[in-house]
């Protein structure tokens, strides 16, 4: 091992214990009857019991579920949408299409949050009971990133496939379903992972726009640590790290998912 192996080991171990350390120390607990961490406690599967068979987690946990992918579902049309509108515009609009959608995503949350709650609910009298604020508030906060993995995509497809296709006389509809859509299908995906993720990680723009009953697993979680139900508490542990490994799961098979489409381009390289 040379002295540059070295020192990035000597310098990525630290940072990544540093990093998932109390992720793994959270992971442990909750497989235990401990009612903080530190204490001491034995092995015991009551947070996750607890998780799964109380009504109110469960409604929280299915209802947030269902927010983040009817939200990344609309904030990824809408985002592709406008990343192929602003690829196949002229110069000018290009360059003022991809600066407005830099706006909402260095934009503070909160900001975008208190700004949605404004617009809807104050000057168009919209009812937060109704859910069109969260939903409209989330996908404000996603369809941004979206944009941002679906237009690179763009720039590295063959723009002549398109015009090809046209001209073998496919209908414009057709020539976008069949030719660009599976060129920017991994832009799409992936921007559709990020939007759930943000949706499911999203505090502030769910607590201005979500309606005073519903909570989401960010808004519950803020909650319940200011609260004195024990057992919330510690079966939020359990939710951790179930996310945590669920993520896990899907990052691991992404990267595999990588790995087998570079030694099919190389195979395909080498045999041409």
């Amino acid at each position: 091992m040379n002295k540059k192996k070295i020192i990035q080991t000597l310098i990525l171990v630290p940072a990544l214990f540093l990093v998932y350390a109390p992720i793994l120390i959270l992971a442990v607990y909750s497989f235990t009857d401990a009612t903080q961490i530190g204490m001491g406690a034995s092995f015991s599967f009551d947070n996750y019991i607890y998780l799964f068979t109380t009504e109110e987690l469960r409604s929280m946990i299915l209802g947030t579920l269902a927010l983040a992918v009817g939200s990344a579902i609309l904030a990824t049309i809408l985002g592709t949408l406008g990343a192929m509108g602003a690829f196949y515009s002229g110069k000018k609009m290009r360059s003022a299409y991809t600066g407005i959608n830099r706006i909402p995503v260095v934009n503070a949350d909160v900001v975008t949050g208190f700004s949605l709650c404004i617009l809807l609910v104050v000057v168009f009298g919209m009812s937060k009971e109704s859910f069109f604020p969260l939903v409209a508030g989330h996908v404000t906060l996603c369809a941004p990133f979206v944009f941002l993995s679906v237009y690179p995509k763009l720039g590295q497809m063959d723009k002549s496939l398109y015009e090809a296709a046209l001209d073998l006389g496919a209908p414009p509809m057709t020539a976008l379903w069949k030719v660009v859509i599976p060129e920017i299908l991994p832009g799409i995906l992936s921007g559709f992972a990020m939007a759930v993720t943000l949706s499911l990680d999203d505090y502030f723009v769910a607590t201005y726009t979500k309606p005073a009953t519903f909570d989401t697993i960010s808004t519950y979680v803020v909650n319940a640590t200011r609260g004195s139900q024990t057992e919330v508490k510690t079966a939020l542990w359990a939710l951790s790290t179930i996310i945590f490994v669920v993520v896990l799961i899907i990052a691991f098979a992404g990267n595999r998912n990588k790995d087998a489409e570079k030694k099919i381009r190389k195979g395909a390289e080498v045999n041409a």
